[in-house]
């Protein structure tokens, strides 16, 4: 490589690095990171990618508009848990969830941790923020209420959000495929075909790992069954989820409920207790009568409905996710890109709605929604942000370069920087990397979506590179996607989450050096995975 492709390549690296040093040497959090790192790419892509001001403001509005499927989420499901915890119903949950499998603790984690954390964190509720009070209060260290939320649902990341990671990708990879001339559209079902394929594998090791939190070697002896129940479950689920266009969003709610149904027959067929209220205190057992089950659960249950209603028939699914797309014209500065925004399917919406919906029901009083608005202003502004910054990020990336009179790069962008130099040093071997790339990803964004809407072009203009067809493209992609994932558990974003949740800021630090280790094994395994189907899977796509 000459100079100044070196050159080009360390400018393009060093947005990333300042991110990283923000929120490991200077231990920032990520908003603050990620304004410095827009701040930096901004400057790299104006002074030596030749990039206008109009392209930086325009590729900024577009990331934030890009990022709705999460970012919306993110304050739709706060605003949700702040309304259930000031009406009381999420201290019935509690309540309830402290009674299931009292008797066998492995059963419990999946069924918790895994079933119910997947279940919810598909529907739009956030896992890091729900769990940790409800393990507290079932007897659990606050090092275990802090891990396990965050790694639970990570093998499902791609379906969370009512399938936002696996969303984004498909509308990139669409755009990338049509820019490229690679060939036809894909449907979200032949880009599930080869994510779901991932699902059983990642899961078991999850399973693995959390069992070893919870109780090391002893629990792994005790568990490694309904471990192995769990993988198999959600891989069998999954592929018959992602055999229908209109079931691959629902992957993550149907694998949930999945998990929690197999873990109920396991405990009735070896004679355990499904439900144990012995292990209520009298103030508990009073809230119970005071307070049904039904009527905490309504929130949930309404979402759950809603999103079924509107995903499982298949002309109601199409109608919504490709003819309702409601696209906005003309913000990027490619004229020609629309961004689907998909109002009236996405999830955020229906979290707002189901919200408001079970209100007929809990009937809260003025009282309460002031405070459940107070509450919601103190926490959801910033992790909306951090959610948006880094697919403004992402987004200048992947338009460095782009000059608006012409309407095409005058430079190479940084996304085709990085993919030139991969393709050039990794060659063969860029599959097992390239899931360590997704645990960078996840580590500094918090989010796999995050980590798609920043890395997957770069991924794909690599993968295209190295001579990959339409598969190995998706095959590549998905084990980045897959690394970002499993970088939950080692994310600073959702482990200051989950300790913010249960008042103990600061002990997230002794979470993450053993879940370093763990993420870096599970990624080593998605990456050897990612090589195998390269080597064996040809013609699904």
């Amino acid at each position: 490589m000459d100079l100044g492709t070196w050159g080009s390549l360390l400018l393009t690296l060093l947005p990333i690095a300042v991110i990283l040093g923000m929120l490991i040497i200077w231990k920032k959090p990520a908003d603050v990171s990620g304004i410095v790192g827009w701040l930096v790419i901004s400057v790299i892509a104006v002074f030596f990618f030749k990039t206008s001001l109009e392209v930086i403001g325009r590729s900024t509005i577009a990331g934030f508009v890009k990022s709705f499927p999460v970012s919306l989420i993110v304050a739709t499901s706060l605003l949700q848990m702040a309304f259930m915890e000031k009406t009381g119903a999420l201290k019935r949950v509690i309540i309830f969830i402290k009674t299931i499998a009292s008797e066998n603790k492995a059963v419990q984690i999946m069924m918790i941790s895994i079933g119910f954390g997947t279940l919810m964190v598909a529907v739009g509720a956030t896992p890091v923020s729900i769990l940790p009070p409800i393990l507290i209060a079932m007897g659990y260290s606050t090092y275990v209420a802090i891990a396990l939320p965050a790694i639970g649902y990570d093998s499902l990341c791609t379906y969370a959000l009512l399938g936002a990671p696996v969303v984004v990708f498909y509308d990139m990879a669409n755009g990338f495929i049509k820019q490229n001339q690679l060939g036809p559209e894909l449907t979200l079902a032949q880009i599930g075909s080869i994510f779901f394929m991932f699902l059983p594998v990642v899961s078991t090791m999850i399973g693995f790992c959390m069992l070893w939190i919870v109780g090391k070697w002893n629990a792994i002896k005790q568990g490694w069954l309904p471990c192995l129940i769990t993988g198999f479950v959600i891989g069998v689920v999954s592929f018959f989820t992602n055999k229908f266009e209109n079931l691959v969003t629902l992957t993550g709610v149907l694998c949930g409920l999945a998990v929690i149904v197999a873990m109920v027959i396991y405990l009735l067929v070896t004679g355990k207790k499904i439900i144990d209220r012995s292990k209520l205190s009298k103030e508990e057992l009073d809230y119970e009568k005071k307070f049904p089950l039904w009527k905490a659960l309504t929130p949930w249950f309404l979402l759950i409905i809603l999103i079924l209603a509107l995903n499982m028939p298949k002309d109601m699914f199409n109608y919504l996710y490709k003819e309702m797309t409601l696209p906005i014209k003309g913000l990027s500065a490619n004229f020609k890109e629309e961004i689907k925004t998909r109002v009236l399917w996405n999830a955020y919406t229906w979290i707002f709605v189901s919200t408001i919906l079970s209100m007929i029901f809990i009937r809260p009083t003025g009282k309460q929604i002031k405070e459940t608005l107070q509450v919601w202003k103190k926490r959801a502004p910033r992790p909306i942000f951090s959610a948006a910054i880094f697919f403004a990020i992402g987004e200048i990336m992947n338009m460095s370069g782009f000059n608006i009179a012409e309407q095409k790069n005058v430079v190479d962008s940084m996304v085709v920087v990085l993919a030139n130099f991969s393709s050039d040093v990794f060659k063969g071997a860029y599959g097992a990397i390239v899931g360590f790339i997704g645990l960078f990803g996840g580590f500094i964004t918090g989010s796999e979506a995050s980590t798609i809407g920043m890395f997957a072009k770069y991924t794909m203009a690599t993968a295209k590179n190295l001579g990959h067809g339409i598969t190995g493209l998706v095959i590549i992609t998905a084990a980045l996607a897959f690394g970002g994932g499993l970088a939950s558990v080692i994310s600073p974003a959702k482990l200051q989450n989950a300790a913010a949740s249960i008042d103990k800021l600061g002990e997230e630090n002794s979470v993450i050096k053993v879940a370093f280790v763990f993420s870096l094994i599970l990624t080593a395994v998605t990456s050897v995975f990612a090589l195998i189907l390269l080597s064996t899977v040809k013609s699904l796509i």
